[in-house]
């Protein structure tokens, strides 16, 4: 949002004097304030239509706040549905824990280097630059 302080505003408003003159001032602080206020109709209907168009479902969608917006309408039903999910995974969680551990120390990481199964080299890829 647009922040000004008064000093700001004051300044502002001499150069507006020396600019515009005080004849052309009135009128154009009125121009000014009916495109302020066409813009403030054209935001209204649109956010009017982006409720009518949602439904009821969204009838208290509140559009000041987005972040707010998108996690009680988008995350918090994903969230609800993912955590009989987390619980389920929370043994094999509690599992897997020492075998971090393990892996990450020093004495087991010779032994985890002579595990691993030997792995190919990548084959190379034709690439044709017409496709592209």
């Amino acid at each position: 949002m647009i922040d000004f302080n008064f000093w700001e505003i004051l300044l502002l408003a001499a150069f507006a004097v020396i600019l515009f003159g005080p004849e052309k001032l009135p009128e154009l602080a009125r121009k000014a304030a009916r495109v302020v206020n066409y813009l403030r109709n054209i935001a209204n209907d649109a956010s009017g239509r982006l409720r009518e168009e949602l439904g009821p479902e969204f009838a208290d969608l509140d559009l000041t706040d987005p972040r707010g917006m998108v996690t009680k309408h988008l995350l918090n039903p994903v969230q609800a549905e993912l955590e009989p999910l987390k619980a389920e995974l929370e043994p094999l969680k509690a599992e897997l824990e020492p075998m971090k551990a393990m892996a990450t120390s020093a004495s087991a990481a010779p032994f985890l280097m002579d595990a691993l199964p030997e792995v190919a080299p990548p084959r190379p890829v034709a690439f044709d630059m017409e496709a592209t």
